[in-house]
């Protein structure tokens, strides 16, 4: 038996190869363990919790850009709130997903002046920094509008140039079509934060 020779007066016991190799092996298990248990966890997180989604198109200017990937929140939404940001999986004229922003839910009434550019919610002027310009711009919908109970009246950042509810194309959201509510921009990097 071949032995790994040890400096005189170490006190050592010598390492034989064959240990050596056990201990690398029970190491690398051991990192082998580690991964695999973060990856399934990161999948769990991400099939019951989260979801990602991309932007295509300028609807969302200034908010969001084409190409951004958001984080999306797939847990029950049931407490839907004027501002949120959501991915909206209901069937409509582009047969795609479509992401928009919440602007009245179901009891509220909306009416858009076009002339001035203004959204109104139960008669109160909306204050909308997040918008590209102001809404200048109608659809196919009649204004005044209430929504049912249960749905929603979503419209894109980028008035002028957004197909949302005020277009039959989109229409009203059902409440159970909403994938989920926008938490954060994974891509591009460094922009977190999606108000």
């Amino acid at each position: 038996m071949h032995t790994v020779n040890e400096p005189a007066g170490s006190g050592q016991a010598p390492v034989l190869p064959e240990e050596h190799t056990q201990k690398f092996a029970a190491a690398l298990y051991d990192m082998a363990d580690v991964v695999i248990s973060a990856m399934i966890m990161i999948m769990v997180i991400f099939v019951f919790f989260f979801r990602f989604a991309g932007v295509d198109g300028d609807s969302m200017l200034p908010t969001l850009s084409s190409g951004d990937w958001l984080v999306v929140s797939s847990g029950t939404y049931d407490d839907p709130q004027y501002k949120d940001i959501v991915i909206v999986t209901q069937p409509n004229y582009f047969h795609e997903p479509i992401v928009k922003r919440v602007i009245a839910t179901g009891g509220q009434t909306v009416d858009i002046d076009p002339v001035a550019g203004i959204v109104y919610v139960d008669g109160v002027a909306l204050d909308e920094p997040y918008t590209l310009e102001p809404t200048y711009t109608l659809d196919d919908i009649e204004f005044p509008l209430t929504v049912p109970e249960g749905m929603l009246f979503v419209m894109g950042d980028n008035r002028n140039d957004s197909s949302d509810s005020r277009s039959s194309k989109v229409g009203l959201i059902d409440e159970r079509y909403v994938l989920g509510k926008v938490a954060g921009r994974v891509l591009p990097l460094g922009r977190w934060k999606v108000e």
